[in-house]
């Protein structure tokens, strides 16, 4: 199996910063909005190590990268006690959201960072090596980032749609719709493997790509 080491760390890291930067989102969101959880367990950090997961966020993104099998991963869930927040369920949409938020920002991030960097002369210049590295880098932080934040936001919880769906609807429908949280891994699945998943996210993906790149 021909493995392209560069490559795989550079995915590897991306998809590390980007995981961190949305957990990271989700707590420090929480806790200003009054909920102390995150913050006294260490989760409002950019240090990868508290939010890492050793199944989600290294051993199966690694199979997925050295195998060519489609992308699955994650990090710690941030724990959150709506009973803290201000405002309970109007607060909660928003610790959900900023989850995808932050991704948002980093892709727009990398999408400025990408077209400062870029340029016809590229080639000639003798960084030229260095500047593809980087631009290869930046590249793939923003698929990455725009492809997180579409996917956490399809709403099916656990996800973050899922958790801003549940807080946007009347109390006694939201309660109907958290019947379906058991099973929503379950159903992401089913989604995934028939190809449904794809064919809901791939139209706003491909619309923010080709809004940033």
């Amino acid at each position: 199996m021909d493995i392209n080491f560069v490559e795989l760390f550079i995915a590897f890291a991306v998809l590390l910063i980007s995981l961190t930067f949305h957990e990271s989102a989700h707590a420090w969101t929480a806790d200003r909005l009054g909920d102390p959880t995150a913050r006294m367990l260490g989760r409002v950090s950019l240090n990868p190590a508290v939010h890492a997961d050793p199944i989600g966020t290294v051993l199966f993104p690694l199979i997925a990268f050295t195998t060519g099998a489609p992308i699955i991963g994650w990090a710690k869930p941030v724990p959150v006690n709506i009973y803290n927040l201000r405002h309970e369920r109007r607060d909660f949409v928003l610790v959900a959201a900023a989850g995808p938020a932050s991704n948002v920002l980093l892709a727009v991030m990398a999408s400025v960072m990408l077209r400062a960097i870029s340029g016809p002369d590229l080639l000639s210049t003798p960084l030229a090596s260095t500047q593809h590295s980087i631009a290869s880098f930046l590249e793939m932080m923003l698929h990455v980032n725009i492809l997180l934040a579409v996917f956490n936001m399809v709403p099916i919880p656990p996800l973050d749609g899922g958790n801003v769906l549940s807080g946007l609807l009347p109390p006694a429908a939201a309660a109907t719709f958290d019947r379906v949280r058991p099973f929503g891994f379950l159903l992401l699945y089913l989604l995934m493997f028939s190809g449904t998943l794809f064919a809901l996210i791939s139209p706003p993906y491909r619309l923010l790509l080709s809004w940033l790149l």
